[in-house]
């Protein structure tokens, strides 16, 4: 099981002090943020988190902004309890609901039961709603997908709801696979496979569609791969970057012969659609 270093920073004035931070934690390899009435609280695997992490964090020695901050590792556990106090079930275009299992049914064209623990994907976050939206609007009967970072699987689970005929569901976290694994037999999936690992253990020449909501630095350095793992005229959406990435992610897809199909934009985040 992972063990994670939470930051908690307190930031002074709170925006747009605390989005910059978010930002470029990302950038640094913070997974995940949790704003509240002061600041965020930033979490980072400790095997990854060194000593100079925060050393790039400009924003940290910014004169327009005063931010503190403390930190501990905590072990990862089942957040249970937390969610059913916290997460409620949310709709996305009227047409897919996403829920855990201790809601009531919500009827609709799809519904998905996602139990989130600490993985990322509940449709909550701005990339992963948007990125259901893609799903919905484009065609996947008979597809070959691939949900690169999959989180809770939440992708593939929509796109085998929408007619995929395999899937691969990939994630380097050992906590993601297992949630992976337990969302697919609670929608019963029959197409998706999930595995652990990371870009190096996705097949070439396999998928007519790639799905990678992940973060602005591992989609620029393993994008060559998602093209190698595509079939010809491919399929390929990228989420977990801000508008102002939307330039480099086009021009990195672009030199790999990738044409920019179109993006959809929510809070900042992005959301993009290319084809080879």
């Amino acid at each position: 099981m992972s063990i994670y270093i939470e930051y908690h920073f307190n930031v002074s004035p709170l925006q747009p002090g605390t989005e910059i931070l978010i930002a470029e934690l990302g950038y640094a390899g913070f997974e995940s943020f949790v704003e509240n009435e002061t600041g965020v609280l930033a979490y980072i695997q400790k095997d990854v988190c060194s000593l100079e992490i925060l050393e790039d964090i400009q924003v940290l020695a910014s004169s327009e902004f005063e931010i503190t901050f403390q930190k501990k590792e905590i072990a990862q556990v089942n957040w249970n309890a937390e969610w059913e106090k916290n997460f409620d079930p949310i709709v996305v275009d009227e047409s897919c609901a996403v829920r855990a299992p201790f809601h009531a049914p919500y009827h609709c064209k799809y519904e998905i039961i996602i139990e989130p623990k600490m993985s990322f994907g509940t449709g909550h976050h701005e990339t992963t709603f948007m990125m259901m939206q893609h799903i919905l609007e484009n065609e996947y009967q008979g597809k070959t997908v691939l949900d690169m970072g999959c989180g809770t699987a939440v992708l593939a689970i929509l796109a085998e709801m929408r007619g995929a005929k395999k899937l691969d569901a990939i994630d380097i976290d050992p906590w993601c696979l297992e949630n992976s694994q337990e969302n697919v037999t609670r929608n019963n999936c029959a197409h998706i496979n999930v595995s652990l690992g990371d870009a190096t253990a996705i097949p070439k020449d396999t998928y007519h569609t790639v799905i990678a909501n992940i973060n602005r630095n591992i989609l620029l350095n393993d994008m060559a791969i998602y093209r190698d793992s595509l079939l010809p005229k491919g399929e390929l959406y990228l989420s977990g970057f801000y508008t102002q990435d939307l330039p480099i992610i086009i021009a990195a897809c672009k030199t790999l012969g990738f044409t920019f199909v179109g993006n959809k934009e929510r809070n900042n985040w992005v959301a993009a659609k290319f084809t080879l």
